[in-house]
């Protein structure tokens, strides 16, 4: 079988970049990231024009309707010019939770509006993640109550996707009666997370159409996971081709750095740890849709790799820069905290490599 991208896919992948390049210079990435929200209303009608707000959505609802792996292309350029922009939970996971859980009125009614750009959904898990801090929802005469924290894409979301231990989601409106969020700044400060506090809010929306709602909320997770894999793919990505670029140019001792054997090593290290994730990252985000039998194997096994091997990249990369690597003048800051934002998200590695057993039948859940 020969694997590969589309000429459509390579096409939409370059102009997602070059858009990025031209939106986001460093001044205009720093100017943002202090912001701590996540979010830039220009950049965000900006990523719209080129059809991101509607990528997963069916066609019959105002998107695009493509797949998995186009998503993990734009996840990759947006990682890799730390796009301060809502995706992974907003326009993917989201989607994703309408298309396996809501009905069709529901699936018509808000699809759109997320293809529109309308709609910005922060999303997060009651369980299921092995994430820390509260996680502790409960409904009760369709009133929702309760604490969950670390939602993704919370930063000025329109509405939540709570997902209650049973593998329900319940959709809120931010700002509605007894909902309190409350940002919470991460140490990428490129997007944000919000805490979530319900006292008897109504929600506007219950997803529970699917006939096992637990598997439904694995695969919206398993989903997030491949969109955070393909993310640290992409900030590595950058800090290599920055590392050679300044190895290529930097003079020490009468020398360029790249000639020294040292510096030879630590490039060559970081590109042949990489360029092997690209496939891995590619065929997670193909399974998703196409091999349902290996997707959330194979999308733990993508999360928990791509986690050591850009923690090892941002490591390397900003050794090359020497002193220089470590200072907010050449921005490689925005990446390295990428980085470490997308390895603990959604579980760290090891979590990742537990429910990768589980799928395969070697542990018990």
């Amino acid at each position: 079988m020969r694997f590969g991208l589309t000429e459509d896919q390579g096409l939409f992948g370059r102009s997602l970049r070059g858009f990025l390049a031209d939106r986001l210079p460093l001044d205009a990435l720093r100017r943002l990231a202090e912001t701590g929200t996540g979010f830039d209303a220009e950049l965000w009608r900006g990523l719209g024009e080129l059809g991101l707000h509607g990528l997963l959505v069916p066609e019959e609802h105002g998107g695009a309707g493509l797949g998995m792996l186009d998503a993990a292309l734009a996840a990759e350029a947006l990682g890799y010019h730390a796009a301060p922009a809502p995706f992974a939970a907003a326009l993917v996971m989201a989607v994703q939770a309408f298309r396996s859980a809501g009905d069709a009125e529901q699936q018509r009614q808000w699809l759109p509006r997320i293809a529109q750009g309308q709609a910005r959904i922060g999303l997060g898990f009651a369980g299921l993640a092995g994430q820390t801090g509260r996680a502790a929802l409960r409904l009760e005469g369709g009133r929702l109550s309760g604490a969950l924290d670390g939602l993704m894409d919370g930063g000025e979301a329109t509405h939540f996707l709570a997902y209650l231990p049973d593998g329900r989601a319940a959709l809120i409106e931010a700002g509605a009666p007894g909902v309190t969020a409350t940002l919470r700044r991460s140490v990428d400060r490129t997007r944000a997370l919000v805490d979530l506090d319900l006292a008897g809010a109504a929600p506007v929306a219950l997803l529970q159409s699917s006939n096992d709602p637990l598997a439904a909320a694995r695969r919206v997770r398993d989903a997030g996971r491949v969109m955070l894999a393909a993310d640290t793919l992409g900030a590595a990505q950058n800090m290599l081709d920055r590392a050679v670029a300044y190895a290529k140019e930097r003079v020490q001792f009468g020398r360029v750095i790249g000639s020294f054997q040292g510096v030879k090593y630590m490039c060559a290290d970081m590109a042949t740890m990489l360029e092997p994730c690209r496939a891995m990252v590619w065929y997670a985000a193909y399974a998703q849709d196409a091999v349902p039998e290996e997707a959330a194997m194979v999308a733990a096994h993508a999360k928990a790799h791509l986690a050591e091997v850009g923690r090892e990249v941002a490591r390397l990369a900003t050794e090359v820069h020497g002193g220089m690597g470590f200072t907010d003048l050449l921005g490689l800051h925005h990446q390295f905290k990428r980085i470490t934002f997308d390895r603990q998200v959604l579980g760290g590695p090891e979590r990742c490599r537990h429910d990768a057993a589980v799928a395969q039948g070697w542990v018990a859940a």
